[in-house]
This record gives C-alpha cells, structure tokens and sequence, in this order.
C-alpha cells in the first residue's frame, strides 16, 4: 500500500499484512489480516512514531523515503516494546544513527533486552512534552494496555493520540480511515481484539481512559498501530472501550460445548430453543468447529454463558478444558453461567465446568443438567425448560 496522509505533514508509513492468520503465536485468529502502523511526522524535527514488524521493514523505509531521507530522521517514539511495533526499529537506527528514541524506561529496557542496542534513548513520563518545532508530543504512560512498557503520544495541536495498541483492530485494507470501511466490520474486528488481548486489564483501561478525560484533552483523531485510523468518530470507539471495561453485559447468552457422540450436541440445541423461547439472543459454539478469538469476542459482552461437555475419564474434555482456561484469563466480571453434559457408566464433566467457572470468577446461576448416554424425550424436555430458566435470569425486569 502507498503511504497516505493522515494531516498536513503527517503520513501513515506502516504496511499492510494481508496474508496473517494467527497473532500471538496461535492464540489470536486474524481472518482479516493486519496492519502495522507507523507515522512520519515532518516539522523542525522530522518524527517517526512506532515502526512495524521486522519482515515489513524496507516497505517502511521505502514509504518513508518517498517523503524524505530517512536519515533526516531526529526523533523515533517508541510507545511499545512489543515486536509488532519494534522490529524495524534496529533496521532504521542503522539509517540514521544519530536519531533519538523516545519512550518509557520499561520500554528502554524492553528495547535493550531484544536488541541490544546502544541507542541514544530518552526516557519519559506522563506529561512529559517533546517539542517539534510547530507541533509539540506529549506523553501519557499507559502501563499494561497492554504491557508495562506502554505509553500513548498526544499532538496537542492536532488533537490527535497516537495510542499504540490501545484502541486498535486486526483488519487489513486498503483504506486508513473509519469513514472509508464497512463500519461493522470495524467495529467487529475491534469487539475482538478487545476481548482476547485487553479484557483482563479492563479495570486498568477504565481508569486509564478516566484519567485521560480528566486531563481534558480533546480528541479529533486516535491513529492506533493496528488497523484502521479514527477521523470521523473517535469517541465511538472510545465509550465502546468504557462499556467493554466497565464489564457492561447485554441479555444475551453464548453457548460453548464440546461432545462426543453427539448426546451434548442435541442438549445444546435443546437448551438454546428454551433460552430462545424467553426472546433472548443466543448463539451456540461446539469449540471443536469453532475459532476460540471469535467466540470470546460474542462472550464479551453476553451476560450468560452455557457450557457444556461429554464426559471422559471423569473429566470434560480436552478441548472445553482448554477453551475455559483460555477464559480464566480473561476475567470476565459480572457474568453468570450453568453447565449441562452427558455421560456414561459415571460422570464427573458437568462438575470440572462449574469448578472452572468458579475459579474464573463466574456466578453460577443454577443447578446443572445431565443425561446419561442419549437423552431421552423427557431430558430433552427437561433441556428446553432448563433453558427457559436460565434465560429468566438473565431477562432485564421492568
């Protein structure tokens, strides 16, 4: 993709990852791709802001050069340490070794650590400011959101925050801003990116973005380092980040399973039409024929969860096992669940989910439900009013 520009002097210089599926190792699932963005910014001294994974480095310098000489660069802004945003950060040192790198000291750790450079680094602190010539950085730090290392950058005459992974998506396209992409998708690809890599700091982030509306900053543009650029809305994204850390739960109820021979399968349907019955949305995952990212991101902001599994060797199996330790991570609050499963000659599943659950921190609402082997049509039945229960639960009162 060509570089692009954000404002008068500002240019977008990241690259475009259309290719990537997992994120994180193989934990994160990126249907869409990515991007990696890094902004150049030409005043008095010429700024880059983040650079971008290591095997997209000369596409970097190549966007950059179109601009200017790289080595006319004075100051480079790491606002993370993380490889994503680092890993060209040695390949355009090398172009102008003389430049400045600015960022937090866990960041200048970081940075030592994984590359062990002599770089002139800077370390600064929230309400620290870097004047350009016409423009001036300010820095805010935002230690884990998502790392210890993290920080936001701030263009006070621009109005413009530079947040790094704070408000960013996995989304690959050929368009930079949220006024030029389908706005679902959007908002889709930043639900999941929310759920699976800053749910567990929801109580950091509230505060964070409370304190960053207590300095009273106005906001006209957040430029994230993945994903798309916010112009038109910004505050959309945003009060979305507020609701998501704030736990804000709506009366809708995901099911997660995993069976066997099926007998679960035809309980997880049979529960689902009793949820449905009492008009509340739900949806229904075997984990097996299912991607973990996407369904965490429905779970994030469901108010109920369903969780089902065959037994094996008196334990659920492998496969809900691994789903539900993957959720304990995240620490949903504010969330309420029950377990239903099969078994044969002894169970033992239904008991491993709710001791999971628990342990997550999840309220259980009810008692669960089995059924031995195949489920009869008086279990099913049974099945249809254990989810009308469930359901009640969840209904908002009048």
């Amino acid at each position: 993709m060509p570089k692009a520009k954000v404002l008068d002097n500002i240019y977008w210089v990241g690259a475009v990852d259309w290719n990537v599926r997992n994120f994180h190792g193989y934990t994160y699932s990126t249907k869409r791709g990515t991007t990696y963005n890094a902004y150049l910014i030409l005043d008095d001294k010429v700024t880059l802001v983040d650079t971008v994974y290591a095997p997209f480095a000369e596409e970097m310098i190549e966007k950059i050069r179109e601009i200017i000489p790289p080595e006319k660069i004075d100051y480079i802004i790491a606002n993370h340490v993380e490889m994503d945003h680092s890993g060209a950060l040695p390949h355009i040192l090398k172009l102008c070794p003389k430049a400045k790198v600015f960022g937090t000291a866990k960041c200048k750790e970081g940075l030592q650590k994984h590359y062990y450079g002599n770089w002139d680094f800077k370390v600064v602190k929230t309400q620290d400011k870097l004047k350009l010539g016409k423009r001036t950085l300010e820095f805010i730090e935002a230690p884990m959101i998502h790392w210890p290392d993290s920080m936001f950058s701030y263009i006070k005459e621009d109005e413009l925050l530079l947040p790094n992974d704070a408000f960013g998506q996995h989304y690959a396209t050929s368009r930079r801003f949220d006024d030029e992409v389908d706005g679902y998708a959007l908002m889709d690809e930043a639900a999941k990116y929310y759920g699976n890599i800053l749910w567990p700091l929801s109580s950091l982030i509230y505060k964070k973005i409370q304190d960053l509306l207590k300095l009273k900053i106005p906001i006209k543009m957040i430029a994230p380092s993945h994903g798309i650029i916010w112009r038109k809305d910004p505050m959309k994204i945003v009060n979305a980040y507020l609701d998501w850390a704030n736990n804000t739960a709506k009366p809708k109820v995901i099911m997660v399973y995993e069976t066997m021979w099926q007998a679960s399968a035809k309980m997880a349907r049979k529960i689902a039409e009793g949820i449905a019955e009492e008009g509340l949305d739900v949806k229904i995952f075997d984990i097996n024929q299912s991607d973990r990212t996407e369904v965490i991101k429905e779970m994030l902001d469901a108010k109920g969860y369903v969780i089902g599994s065959s037994t094996h060797d008196n334990e659920m199996l492998p496969e809900i096992a691994g789903f539900l330790h993957f959720l304990k991570g995240l620490k949903p609050k504010n969330r309420i669940a029950c377990a239903f499963g099969s078994y044969g000659w002894a169970g033992g599943a239904v008991k491993n989910i709710e001791d999971s659950l628990k342990e997550t921190g999840i309220e259980i609402a009810q008692q669960p439900i089995s059924a031995r082997y195949v489920p009869d049509e008086n279990e099913l039945k049974s099945c249809y009013e254990f989810g009308r229960n469930f359901a009640k639960k969840i209904k908002p009162t009048n």
